[in-house]
């Protein structure tokens, strides 16, 4: 009876913490004929991560991350990112991970904007955490 309390106590207390785990869905955002997806990729520790990919056939792709995006804290500051490890400025397919200092509040929605050259509005990403 002890190990079977034992058991059901462990699963209890690591429900929260799957569900915490639990990845975000990417978000797609289209127009001016580039097509920009972002998935979280890591959201705890020192550094979160996001997976970046730019998609057009119409121009080259010459967005710098490390000044057109950046993260919006939860008192609604801009963070800019620490490091952009992908393929640098140029073609028509561009993909890799932008990082950025954690935050020490968690936003909710978490919010990731990316200003593009000769786009009106900034492409704004959205997820709901709880």
């Amino acid at each position: 009876m002890r190990r079977l309390t034992t058991l059901v106590l462990a699963a209890f207390l690591a429900a929260p913490a799957a569900q915490a785990a639990k990845p975000l869905p990417p978000q797609v955002s289209e127009a001016a004929a580039v097509t920009v997806k972002v998935t979280p990729r890591v959201l705890d520790g020192a550094v979160w991560e996001f997976d970046i990919a730019f998609d057009t056939h119409s121009r080259e792709l010459g967005d710098d991350l490390m000044k057109d995006a950046v993260l919006l804290g939860a008192d609604g500051r801009e963070v800019a990112p620490l490091e952009w490890k992908g393929a640098p400025p140029g073609g028509h397919h561009r993909a890799g991970v932008l990082r950025f200092q954690a935050l020490s509040a968690v936003p909710d929605p978490l919010v990731l904007r990316i200003r593009r050259a000769g786009e009106a509005a900034p492409r704004t990403f959205r997820w709901t955490l709880k």
